[in-house]
């Protein structure tokens, strides 16, 4: 007579004779591929090459993509309209060290007008004004405690030029965090014509 417990006993040695010699093989084999699919995908995948492409131009899985939907970085490359429009130097690639090299070639591509000073003045009150203080003079709030903030209008710094300015603000120097993240280049340029007018006194 089967009972409750001779079954359950005999199905419970079955499973371990299956797993037993489900593991015979050895770690380095992975058994049955139930999903293949899982692992090499149906559908084309630009950075693996499994299987040849009857589609695209050499057989290839990567194509390039259509014109206009790169994604870029949030900023214009021309500044102005029409024929007034100038090339930027909006895409800044001189390294954190090479400060030198901005003061030799970068000049600020936006022309200086009401408007522009106007929005260099507020992006100056919103990213530096609490350390340099609102007239430039080293004694904002955050400024007071961090010691060593410069004075614009100081005869050493009244030289600075739109590149070594540009560059600062980037990247940033001595205490100064870099802003390069947090202001698009062209509002950093309209900061560079702000702090010009602070050299001023």
């Amino acid at each position: 007579m089967i009972t409750k417990h001779t079954s359950i006993t005999t199905l419970a040695f079955i499973g371990l004779l299956f797993a037993g010699t489900s593991c015979k093989k050895g770690h380095e084999n992975t058994g049955v591929e139930y999903a293949p699919q899982m692992y090499d995908a149906v559908g084309y995948e630009p950075y693996r090459q499994i299987r040849p492409n009857t589609i695209n131009p050499q057989g290839l899985n990567m194509r390039l993509p259509a014109r206009g939907t790169v994604a870029r970085p949030n900023y214009h490359t021309k500044f102005g309209e029409g024929a007034s429009a100038t090339t930027d130097l909006m895409i800044y690639n001189i390294p954190a060290d090479s400060i030198g090299i901005a003061e030799r070639v970068l000049t600020n591509p936006i022309p200086q007008t009401e408007k522009s000073m106007a929005e260099g003045q507020l992006l100056y009150t919103r990213y530096c004004s609490h350390c340099h203080g609102a007239d430039g003079k080293g004694d904002g709030p955050v400024g007071k405690e961090y010691k060593g903030v410069p004075n614009y209008s100081s005869d050493a710094l009244k030289t600075l030029n739109d590149g070594h300015i540009f560059h600062v603000i980037t990247h940033g120097k001595g205490r100064m965090w870099p802003h390069g993240s947090q202001i698009t280049p062209e509002d950093r340029w309209k900061i560079v014509q702000y702090v010009h007018k602070l050299q001023q006194g």
